[in-house]
């Protein structure tokens, strides 16, 4: 087995069980493989997670690629709804409840998960620029406050609060009432 092979596995597993039950032997138990050929492959527990998580959030950018390949939004409001209906998904719904796992983490202090957060973050901002209308008058500062609205209303929304995130965003002027 190699990484590339590896990471598909953990993957699901930390996506089923959360970051709570990625030690080397559930995580070499759902691979099929041993503890030690993990380290063999990764070196560390910790440069696994690493590794986990990079591959992680590349697959969810791709599956937003997919989601929202086509014609590119007109305006802000657009890339908010389309970002908004695929999170609500139940396909993304693993991916959603290890975000907040790593959000929690890094509240706590956890030095491994706020840079995952962090490292995460600038990925996901690097590919909302990108979502932008053509001729948005300020693509990184709009991808920034998107940003902010979207954590938000799905932070909102992961509490029982989605009239309060629905009415935010209706108050920004980014949703149709």
């Amino acid at each position: 087995m190699s990484k590339d092979s590896l990471l598909p596995l953990l993957a699901q597993h930390v996506l089923a069980h959360g970051l709570g039950q990625a030690s080397l032997r559930p995580l070499a138990k759902a691979a099929g493989t041993s503890d030690r050929m993990l380290l063999y492959h990764f070196g560390t527990k910790e440069a696994l997670i690493a590794e986990l998580l990079g591959y992680l959030a590349r697959t969810y950018a791709a599956t937003l690629d997919a989601a929202l390949a086509g014609e590119r939004p007109v305006t802000r409001g657009q890339v908010v709804a389309r970002i908004l209906k695929h999170a609500r998904h139940p396909a993304t719904q693993p991916f959603t409840a290890l975000w907040w796992e790593i959000v929690a983490g890094a509240a706590r202090g956890v030095d491994s998960y706020r840079a995952a957060a962090q490292a995460m973050m600038d990925e996901l901002l690097g590919w909302l620029e990108g979502q932008m209308p053509a001729g948005d008058p300020d693509p990184k500062g709009g991808a920034r406050y998107l940003l902010t609205l979207i954590e938000g209303t799905l932070m909102l929304a992961a509490i029982g609060h989605e009239g309060t995130a629905r009415d935010g965003l209706l108050a920004s002027g980014l949703a149709a009432s």
